[in-house]
C-alpha cells in the first residue's frame, strides 16, 4: 500500500468519524470508567471548523485511491512573554489513529514523520502528545520513534 499525506478536507469527515470511534473504543476498553464506548471526540460540524483552522492542522494518510487510512490531529501552541515558559512554538499531536485494517503497515510512522517535518518547517521547538497509560501499544510506537517522557499526569481515584 502506497501512502500519501495531505491536509484533511471536508470530504474526509465520514472516515475521520469512523477512526475517532476506533480510537475511543481502544480507550474505552482500557478505561471504561472514563471513556464511552462507540463515541467520538468531535462532531461532523466541529470537524469542519477544525479543518478550516490553520492553528489546528489535521493531516490524513491516504491510499492510492485517496481513501483515508489514518489521521493526525495537531494543535499549534505558541508561548510568548510567558511568566514561566520560554518563548517557543510547539506542535501538539492531539490524536493520531490508523484504521484497524491498516495497522502495522507503516501508515502511523509515515503520518508521524510528516507531522515532525511540518513542525520543523514552521519553526517549532518540539512535538508533544499525551498517551493514556492503558494504551501500551501507542506508547511503544512513540518510544520507537524517539519520543521521551516530558511530564507525567497522575490520578488518585476516590
Amino acid at each position: 500500500m502506497e501512502i500519501r499525506v495531505r491536509r484533511a478536507e471536508v470530504k474526509d469527515i465520514p472516515k475521520m468519524q469512523d477512526l475517532l470511534t476506533q480510537v475511543c473504543n481502544v480507550h474505552s476498553a482500557g478505561r471504561p470508567d472514563i471513556f464511552k464506548k462507540d463515541s467520538q471526540k468531535y462532531t461532523g460540524q466541529e470537524l469542519e471548523l477544525l479543518i478550516a483552522d490553520e492553528t489546528r492542522p489535521i493531516f490524513v494518510g491516504v491510499d492510492e485511491e485517496d481513501r483515508v487510512v489514518g489521521y493526525g490531529f495537531c494543535v499549534l501552541i505558541e508561548y510568548k512573554d510567558n511568566n514561566v515558559i520560554a518563548d517557543r512554538k510547539e506542535l501538539y499531536i492531539d490524536d493520531l489513529c490508523v484504521d484497524e485494517s491498516a495497522r502495522r503497515s507503516g501508515v502511523g510512522g509515515i503520518l508521524f514523520e510528516h507531522i515532525k517535518a511540518y513542525a520543523k518547517e514552521i519553526g517549532c521547538y518540539h512535538v508533544t502528545l499525551n498517551v493514556w497509560a492503558c494504551n501500551e501499544s501507542a506508547m511503544r510506537f512513540y518510544e520507537s520513534r524517539g519520543m521521551k517522557m516530558l511530564k507525567k499526569e497522575m490520578e488518585f481515584i476516590l
